[in-house]
């Protein structure tokens, strides 16, 4: 059950019902959503009438749990942002869609940087980089933990660039919370609920990935642990699951997309790269991700890829990656455009084209070069 108060509450009314729970043996979770303030009682307490609750002062409404994400539905923001490192990141909120870019994992601070740089100048809006890497093997490159985040911070505030990286446990929650910006959890970890429980109780978002084989409810649960703890800032990512096809490390589930937009609030990313495991499948996977719904892309993107230590086969380089974000930006245009959202890319581009910097350049690229300073100047 869901006791519904409105906007910046008064203190007396909620103190009242949080009272009433308490002496009714009721356990409840208060959570400061954006519109909202929820009470939510996690007992069992389908025996007591709802009125026992509506008529109290300060209660707008009462809603029985039909649901078994409430929270994912009602009480998620649909738009998260991060300003952090001297750059911003917006996801979700009918913004236009992100692409966040990064090495699998960060081997030292040379190419880190170089990756960065690079990405940042393609288009990327936020820096991505495992410092704590789960491998299936324990032979192989497991991250540089502390070394790593260090590095991360150091890098994302070089080139103003939020920073996205893994946390594998809860000890390593507070650890890497001095060094990134945004936590993502693995899909390895996606059933972690100590893990879970404790990143609720952060104030920085968190990019949750579906597991290796888990259902879309079964998301959505994960990502209810969160939300239940009072961190509001949740991130979807669709990043394939295993099936029976063997063409592709895994099946990238793009009506995963849809359907998470239907049945949640939450802002949905899409990992084409832990999809496919091949980087001549990135760019198609990322067109069409985009073209059905998804806030962004997550895509690794190292200086050589077939010397990165870890998931070499599916890196793509930032000369590549530049190309998809102009996907990104005309396919999300396009859309948007037919629902009456944004001017033509182009009409917007050209406005911003500054003259010394496209000599020589065709209309094509005076328009993507005037589309990045549009989206520099936001």
């Amino acid at each position: 059950m869901i006791l519904s108060f409105g906007q910046n509450p008064a203190p007396e009314p909620l103190e009242r019902a949080r009272r009433a729970l308490t002496e009714a043996g009721l356990a409840f979770e208060m959570i400061v959503c954006a519109r909202s303030t929820l009470l939510v009682v996690t007992s069992q307490c389908d025996h007591l009438p709802g009125h026992k609750f509506s008529t109290m002062p300060g209660v707008q409404k009462v809603v029985r749990l039909g649901s078994r994400t409430p929270l994912a539905l009602e009480g998620g923001r649909t738009l998260v942002e991060v300003v952090a490192n001297g750059g911003k990141l917006s996801v979700g909120g009918q913004k236009e869609p992100v692409v966040i870019a990064g090495p699998c994992a960060v081997e030292n601070f040379e190419q880190l940087s170089a990756v960065a740089e690079q990405a940042r100048a393609a288009g990327a809006r936020a820096l991505r980089g495992g410092a704590y890497k789960p491998r299936s093997s324990p032979y192989d490159f497991q991250g540089l933990g502390l070394e790593g985040l260090k590095l991360l911070k150091e890098v994302g505030l070089a080139n103003k660039m939020p920073v996205v990286s893994e946390v594998m446990t809860s000890d390593q929650v507070e650890l890497a919370s001095d060094y990134i910006d945004i936590y993502q959890v693995g899909a390895r970890n996606m059933y972690n609920y100590e893990l879970l429980k404790e990143l609720g109780r952060q104030r920085k978002p968190v990019v949750l990935k579906r597991g290796l084989s888990a259902t879309i409810d079964e998301l959505l649960q994960a990502a209810e642990y969160i939300l239940l703890g009072g961190n509001l800032q949740v991130i979807l990512c669709e990043r394939g699951i295993r099936t029976f096809e063997t063409s592709t490390r895994n099946t990238l589930d793009l009506s995963a997309v849809a359907v998470l937009k239907n049945l949640s609030n939450l802002p949905v990313l899409v990992d084409p790269s832990h999809a496919t495991g091949k980087r001549e499948l990135i760019r198609p996977l990322s067109r069409a991700a985009i073209a059905c719904g998804a806030d962004g892309l997550m895509i690794e993107t190292h200086t050589e890829p077939d010397h990165s230590y870890s998931d070499a086969g599916q890196a793509i380089t930032p000369q590549l990656l530049a190309e998809i974000v102009e996907d990104v930006a005309l396919i999300a245009s396009t859309l948007r455009l037919r629902d009456g959202l944004v001017l033509p890319l182009a009409e917007v581009a050209k406005s911003c084209i500054q003259p010394d910097a496209v000599k020589g350049l065709s209309e094509r690229e005076q328009i993507f070069s005037g589309y990045r300073q549009s989206r520099d100047l936001r």
